[in-house]
């Protein structure tokens, strides 16, 4: 049954989503190409509800149970109208937020969903107090952004959301989550069967309504699958969230260099980058698959992984990211602080 539904899933994705393309052009959510869009021609952009439709479906064969089941449907139906209303008469930011509030609400107040404190190495313990549920529900809201913010190419949410849940679903499994690698799978077969339709060259797009849902959900099931206040279970989420949290830290960090309001679209993400560097839009997409795969196996490895070895890994992996992004311009083609650093012991040292 548990496999069968999952195929069954996959299937009604891939039959669903022409029928959404068709109501998506008769009722008008449709996208424009613009001066910051990278696509020429109108498109279809209420794809994500065909993965809801089809997760929704599977969630009513297999029933998983846990005390969050119900706050979890009602924060997913809260995101989806918010999606849906973004794709249809473009909502202004602050209703946007307002709906992802809300969610996010519902899902660590009636929910219970709260990270209370964290045991750090060596003993010491980090207690959040009353900051527990601002610090939960930024958590959620924040990774539901930063699935949207990396919205921008054919395919390219969908398959780094994918390998995300690929990654949570794997390590719940390991550590014997069976709620959140059902509910993981679900969803990823779901994506899967948009995704058909959505790698470049897409024929929709899965719009708010599918970025929102997939940054929500996966910032749900990864702090149901990986509260169990160490620090290398909090770790692990932001390690397989490597992709779109770094992109979304850089534009934080690009719009305070350049004095923008943090609100402020531009053409610096990652892939916008990695384009101007010549890739295709295809060769762009499935690096950045790679990039995720890659976190997602260190994120494996750092699960299973002694204290000490963790550290190490996180220094790797921080330092790593920090090179990549220096290279390809994230924070802006001057803002080189290390690579600027390193150019200048390798002039001294020349000289001397």
């Amino acid at each position: 049954m548990f496999f069968l539904t999952l195929i069954l899933c996959f299937v009604l994705s891939v039959l669903i989503t022409p029928l959404i393309k068709k109501l998506a052009f008769r009722i008008g959510a449709t996208d424009r190409p613009n001066q910051r869009k990278v696509h020429q021609s109108v498109m279809p952009r209420i794809g994500g509800l065909a993965i809801f439709i089809s997760f929704i479906i599977g969630i009513i064969l297999l029933h998983p149970e846990n005390q969050s089941s119900l706050p979890i449907l009602v924060g997913c139906f809260i995101i989806i109208a918010t999606g849906f209303l973004d794709d249809l008469i473009e909502l202004p930011a602050k209703y946007k937020l307002i709906g992802q509030l809300a969610a996010a609400c519902v899902v660590v107040l009636w929910g219970n969903l709260q990270v209370v404190f964290i045991n750090l190495p060596f003993g010491a313990q980090l207690q959040f107090g009353f900051l527990s549920i601002p610090f939960t529900i930024i958590w959620i809201v924040g990774i539901t952004n930063a699935i949207n913010l990396i919205d921008g190419l054919d395919g390219l949410a969908a398959g780094v959301s994918s390998i995300a849940l690929i990654s949570i679903s794997g390590i719940a499994f390991i550590q014997g989550y069976l709620y959140v690698f059902v509910i993981g799978l679900i969803v990823l077969m779901s994506t899967l069967g948009f995704l058909i339709y959505n790698f470049h060259p897409a024929k929709i797009f899965m719009g708010d309504t599918g970025a929102l849902f997939l940054g929500f959900i996966i910032s749900v099931l990864s702090l149901l699958g990986f509260k169990n206040v160490t620090f290398i279970s909090f770790i692990i989420p932001v390690i397989i969230l490597g992709v779109p949290i770094s992109d979304t830290l850089f534009a934080i960090i690009r719009r305070i260099i350049n004095k923008q309001p943090l609100s402020a679209p531009d053409k610096s993400h990652l892939h916008h980058c990695m384009l101007r560097m010549g890739f295709s839009h295809r060769q762009t997409v499935l690096l950045i698959y790679a990039m995720a795969a890659f976190f997602g196996l260190v994120a494996v490895i750092f699960s299973q992984a002694r204290i000490g070895g963790a550290l190490v890994l996180i220094g790797v992996i921080v330092l790593l990211i920090e090179i990549i992004a220096e290279k390809i311009g994230l924070m802006g083609k001057d803002h080189k602080p290390l690579l600027n650093i390193v150019r200048t012991l390798t002039t001294a040292k020349d000289r001397s």
